[in-house]
């Protein structure tokens, strides 16, 4: 081997050197970046300087942290008007579907999936066989499906920073929107939320 050779691995082992040295010194404990962020993966109270997501969201006073957790709140009930959308789309569609076909015979319009749950199908056989939505329709229950997908998943990465107040506020925005969007009328034919959602992450 030439001196050139040897040079060249020498600047090699060292670099490898320098990087696992800033990886032992980051670790997975706490790491902090080149601003200046605060990060880590193990349960904290952090506040000031720490960073969500990305460095642009860093937290450089009380306000501005106060600001996030309420943001964080806001997002969590948002997620859960989501979930009832995507219920109350599809309840609307197949009400729809019923009322066309009763209008095209001539009969009373029945209402086989009704807002308080106490209505029984008139026309068992119909809802049976189920209503295939069209392009435009299933174009929209997809687009509902995908941002509750999305809120869902930036949830889940803000929880990751194992941040105790950020994770404070995802309960309580979980609580806070099911209390408002899913109280509902339990019964009458129709499996409860709780049966048809076992799983709440990631939508």
């Amino acid at each position: 081997m030439d001196h050139g050779m040897m040079t060249m691995a020498t600047m090699t082992a060292t670099a490898a050197g320098a990087a696992a040295t800033g990886v032992s010194k980051g670790g997975m404990g706490g790491m902090g970046s080149g601003n200046g962020c605060k990060i880590s993966m193990l349960w904290n109270w952090n506040t000031i300087d720490s960073c969500f997501i990305a460095s642009s969201w860093k937290i450089t006073s009380k306000g501005v942290f106060a600001g996030s957790c309420i943001g964080v709140l806001l997002l969590v009930i948002v997620l859960e008007m989501l979930r009832r959308s995507v219920k109350e789309y599809d309840r609307y569609l197949i009400n729809k579907h019923l009322q066309s076909l009763a209008a095209a015979r001539g009969a009373p319009s029945p209402k086989s999936v009704s807002d308080d749950g106490s209505h029984v199908p008139k026309c068992p056989a119909v809802v049976n066989q189920g209503y295939r939505p069209t392009v435009f329709e299933q174009a929209i229950r997809a687009l509902l499906h995908m941002l509750q997908f999305a809120v869902a998943y930036f949830v889940m990465l803000l929880a990751m920073y194992y941040n105790g107040y950020i994770i404070i506020c995802i309960f309580l925005g979980a609580y806070i929107g099911s209390f408002i969007f899913h109280w509902e009328p339990l019964g009458g034919g129709q499996q409860t939320s709780a049966s048809k959602e076992a799983t709440v992450c990631c939508g």
